[in-house]
């Protein structure tokens, strides 16, 4: 038996769901709550300068793991917004982790963090090749109380273009 509602059957809604789900990205979008939990950067450069802040001001308690950070970082670190390891990644360093970012210019250590991201359950993103962690970073944007997100399949560009336009809608339509 099919239960209906106001005199409706469910299917329209069911397809209508089929057809949203498989025509965007594979990832499941969700909204971290970070608050108070261990979040691990390995990795100083560009995409952690983009990153980390984004991080702390969400409450998480950043971690970053890299010999040098990128000079818009280094004031944030002797800020003491977040804990800096000045060295190379370590086996360990995740360890408690509830998301870990592997930002490094190196495919290998990259690969070690994943391997032991998931080895731990932690989810993982892998800047350098992104089908090999376990999440993906959403362009987001903030407008009038609003995060928008976006993830497109490999197309970062897209994703923010996409990004982009729902903030200026948000802020057009006033929602």
């Amino acid at each position: 038996m099919r239960r209906t509602r106001r005199g409706r059957g469910t299917a329209h809604k069911e397809g209508a769901l089929r057809a949203r789900t498989a025509t965007g990205s594979r990832a499941y979008l969700t909204g971290l709550l970070l608050t108070g939990r261990k979040v691990v950067v390995v990795g100083g450069g560009c995409v952690a300068r983009r990153r980390v802040p984004k991080l702390v001001e969400a409450g998480a308690l950043v971690e970053v793991v890299a010999p040098e950070l990128h000079p818009a970082l280094g004031a944030m670190a002797e800020a003491g917004e977040f804990t800096w390891h000045a060295r190379d990644y370590a086996p360990g360093d995740i360890d408690g982790a509830w998301y870990v970012l592997a930002t490094t210019d190196s495919g290998a250590v990259n690969a070690a963090i994943v391997a032991e991201a998931e080895r731990q359950h932690t989810y993982c993103v892998r800047v350098d090749s992104a089908d090999e962690g376990s999440a993906w970073t959403p362009a987001t944007g903030d407008a009038s109380g609003v995060t928008v997100a976006a993830i497109s399949t490999h197309d970062p560009l897209r994703a923010r273009r996409i990004r982009n336009r729902f903030v200026e809608l948000v802020n057009e339509e006033e929602l």
